[in-house]
């Protein structure tokens, strides 16, 4: 294998322009192999593979398209344990969540190649004509969704294999029949190239074409804005900071042509505790968010950031209770001492904000790159009032805001900004009792949370993985489950066409056997 180059198509030659390594934070000391900076000349030779890749790639088969998919899963698994320890030395995380991460980027792969080999998500309608309607007859129109073409991913901070290389975002593209262009993430080079690998060696056993998956590294951001300002390039995944993905959502507008940014950026994942079942059940939610908030070291974007209830004894109780759970939390490595800078400077920017109490903050840990677990309290009215109380800190920090009444807590909701996900802690009767606040949620989230936790998002057809921005770009889609194929195609229809001429998805006898709506 040959770690450290870029991956453009099957047999383009890179040379890369600077060099960078990744940094092992567990270690504090930066990994051995080093890694080559796509070029300009690179960035065009990967886009234009990816331009001519989509006129074949577009029209295999559902067939054709579910087995590469099977494969990338096949030759992932065949890197085995030299793909793990990869993983941990970019990232400090444990083999466990390695692992994991692992089980769920196959499971997603072999999830969009059993739905593209079953056909119907194309959504065929077919309105057949009739020639006897007055006062004008009416004509045969067929539609179905068409892909769009080049699609450039970029890779992830926090998950170097589900929302990376060969994650949700290159997976939903590659089944709707978009090649994938990937921005690898600096932090996790290594990873991105030992997956880059797999992807290519699936694409050329199968018999993809050249061009349909390339791999650019970057020490900055100069590649991606490259990619997002190319002519030729149609769509863009990315799971990121707010400010990286307004970034890349601004660029994209201001081409002569205009292309979509699914881009999946800050949340702070609002909690709502009832006194009623928070009383019931106090150290066992206690327990339960102290595990959520302190989960990677808070490293994940449905980390709860923010627990709304009702100022007086059982919130306190609670509060005490979580404060206590929360110390018997070791701190955790972070990501990237870049990360861990970030996290510490975001904290104490919340921490320093008027009427602000710090109840618990692990900053003792003497290992670097390691990092505690923070609670704070605020009053609603205060909160109401500091915006910067809203923004993400991204890590194990999460503020806890005391209501005046349910009145205010409705208030405080109505004007959240767009959040992934949140929570309700409630009695089924409390719950109906106080439907607005439910309602008040649902404008606010993609996902809403019944007595749970916020963290593990749930790879199944249901799920919503997005919300209103700045949680996402478009809030109509998600990031997560089958349904996000649907990012990367359009509706297109034909008129009055030959059956022959017909795509099989739309042709009088079904022969793909798939799902046609007839009207």
């Amino acid at each position: 294998m040959e770690l450290g180059k870029n991956h453009i198509g099957f047999t383009y030659t890179a040379t890369g322009g600077k060099t960078f390594t990744t940094f092992n934070p567990k270690l504090n000391q930066a990994n051995d192999l080093t890694f080559t900076e796509a070029t300009s000349e690179e960035i065009d030779v990967a886009v234009a593979l990816a331009a001519v890749a989509f006129d074949a790639y577009k029209n295999t088969s559902s067939k054709e398209r579910a087995q590469f998919l099977n494969a990338i899963a096949e030759e992932i698994l065949a890197l085995d344990d030299t793909l793990i320890q990869m993983y941990c030395q970019e990232t400090g995380l444990p083999e466990g969540r390695a692992k994991g991460e692992r089980g769920r980027t196959i499971f997603q792969l072999q999830s969009f190649a059993n739905l593209v080999s079953e056909g119907s998500w194309v959504d065929a309608t077919i309105d057949v004509a009739n020639p006897e309607r007055t006062p004008f007859p009416k004509l045969d129109i067929r539609r179905l969704d068409i892909p769009l073409g080049p699609v450039v991913v970029f890779g992830a901070s926090n998950f170097p294999l589900a929302y990376s290389t060969a994650g949700g975002d290159t997976a939903s593209a590659l089944a709707a029949g978009c090649p994938v262009i990937v921005k690898s993430h600096p932090m996790h080079a290594g990873t991105g190239s030992l997956v880059a690998e797999a992807i290519i060696k699936a694409a050329k056993k199968t018999g993809m074409p050249d061009g349909v998956f390339s791999n650019l590294n970057s020490s900055g951001i100069e590649v991606g804005q490259q990619l997002v300002s190319h002519p030729k390039v149609k769509a863009v995944g990315f799971t990121g900071s707010i400010r990286g993905g307004r970034a890349l959502l601004d660029l994209a507008a201001q081409r002569p042509e205009p292309i979509p940014v699914f881009a999946e950026m800050g949340s702070i994942n609002p909690v709502v505790m009832l006194h009623e079942e928070l009383e019931k059940n106090t150290a066992s939610w206690a327990e339960a968010y102290a595990q959520s908030i302190s989960l990677a070291a808070g490293q994940f974007c449905t980390q709860p950031g923010l627990i709304l209830s009702l100022k007086g004894e059982v919130f306190t109780n609670f509060t005490n209770h979580l404060v206590a759970e929360i110390e018997k939390i070791d701190a955790n490595c972070m990501l990237h001492p870049a990360i861990f800078e970030g996290f510490q400077s975001n904290k104490n920017t919340s921490q320093s904000q008027s009427g602000l109490e710090v109840l618990t903050d692990d900053s003792s840990s003497e290992t670097p790159n390691f990092a505690g677990s923070s609670l704070s309290r605020i009053d609603g009215d205060a909160f109401l009032k500091n915006h910067i109380l809203h923004q993400e800190v991204f890590g194990p920090y999460t503020l806890l805001v005391e209501c005046e009444s349910l009145a205010q807590m409705q208030t405080i909701i109505t004007n959240l900004e767009g959040q992934l996900t949140a929570s309700l802690i409630a009695t089924e009767a409390e719950a109906k009792a106080n439907f607005e606040i439910i309602e008040a949620l649902q404008n606010r989230v993609g996902r809403l949370a019944f007595n749970g936790v916020p963290t593990g998002v749930e790879v199944c057809n249901s799920m919503v993985h997005g919300g209103p921005y700045p949680a996402s770009t478009d809030s109509r889609f998600s990031a997560v489950g089958v349904h996000a194929i649907k990012r990367w195609v359009r509706p297109f229809s034909f008129q009055n066409f030959p059956d022959s001429l017909l795509p099989e998805a739309l042709k009088e006898q079904n022969p793909l056997d798939i799902k046609q709506t007839r009207i």
